[in-house]
């Protein structure tokens, strides 16, 4: 687990920087029009961070086997106006919530780590994998849409 904090570390660092190197027109701009945008893309990855803080926390204590629950990402987005926003918010909300889940992750008992939780399609999953999902999943979005030059 100390990889996964130190890599989200490394994000919380580096995105500001990334963004910060852009302009606004490049932020801003949806490739097409049921694309994100790439101050979407960051909201999105802080909706995920507000979804898998309560997972991370609630799969240690609730009866076994915890059930994840799904939420909408595109209305998530559209309804929390990440495009309308200014950035420096979307980015310290970013660093926020990031840096809350690595606390939880590095306060996480040895024992809790192999609880089980349902991720649907009759699948169940560890919290240690839910873990590492949640950092490949950041990093699939921003290698694949932050980074990109669409």
């Amino acid at each position: 687990m100390q990889n996964v904090v130190e890599s989200i570390h490394y994000w919380i660092k580096r995105l500001p920087e990334e963004y910060n190197s852009m302009s606004e027109e490049e932020i801003s701009n949806r490739p097409s029009q049921n694309k994100w945008s790439k101050k979407e893309i960051l909201g999105h990855l802080c909706d995920s961070a507000i979804n898998n803080i309560e997972r991370f926390i609630k799969i240690q204590y609730e009866e076994p086997v915890y059930r994840i629950q799904v939420y909408n990402q595109d209305q998530w987005v559209m309804v929390q106006d990440y495009q309308g926003r200014p950035l420096d918010e979307i980015v310290n909300l970013f660093q926020t919530l990031n840096k809350q889940i690595t606390t939880i992750i590095k306060n996480t008992p040895h024992e809790k780590i192999s609880n089980l939780c349902d991720i649907g399609n009759n699948q169940q999953q560890t919290l240690e994998w839910l873990i590492k999902d949640y950092l490949e999943h950041m990093e699939h979005h921003i290698h694949n849409g932050i980074l990109s030059k669409y």
